[in-house]
């Protein structure tokens, strides 16, 4: 199994246990973490829905992120990952909602969002957590995102845990 693999069955195993749904709201993944989620055997006892919110009117239309907050911060923003997470909440039955927004690259990277810059949300009806991420190290497209999926699946094993 892979270590995506192990986390994702951490996270269906110990959600099922306590009877809590998850949705997904995922950009620069495209609904990786959704994925990995639904690999799982008795993950529908978990996942509740996956938003793949690529461009900023379905972020708008889907999540209700502001247009002021994509004009003011962009869609790789903390502001942005925030309202995703809420917006997931909000249009689904989910306790916890996940989100993601980033730069993979090759291409699209600036000095101030450099490529592997990701902010990753985690909403739930009692508070929002938000991590800004630099995956730059890594080399190529396919590593920045797989290496988002295994932090968010990270993150909610250890949300449990509060």
């Amino acid at each position: 199994m892979t270590n995506t693999q192990d986390l994702a069955e951490k996270v269906i195993k110990s959600f099922a246990a306590k009877g809590l749904m998850i949705a997904t709201a995922e950009s620069c993944t495209g609904g990786l973490i959704a994925a990995s989620l639904t690999g799982i055997s008795g993950s529908s006892a978990v996942v509740d829905r996956g938003f793949v919110t690529y461009s900023n009117d379905a972020k708008m239309e889907m999540l209700g992120v502001l247009e002021v907050t994509l004009k003011t911060h962009g869609a790789v923003s903390d502001k942005t990952a925030l309202e995703m997470a809420q917006g997931a909440l909000g249009n689904s039955d989910a306790d916890i909602a996940v989100a993601v927004t980033g730069i993979a690259g090759p291409g699209g990277g600036t000095p101030e969002k450099p490529v592997g810059l990701v902010y990753l949300a985690i909403a739930t009806d009692k508070h929002v957590n938000v991590h800004k991420l630099m995956f730059g190290e890594l080399k190529n497209r396919d590593e920045i995102r797989q290496a988002t999926v295994e932090r968010a699946l990270t993150e909610l094993v250890s949300i449990l845990n509060e």
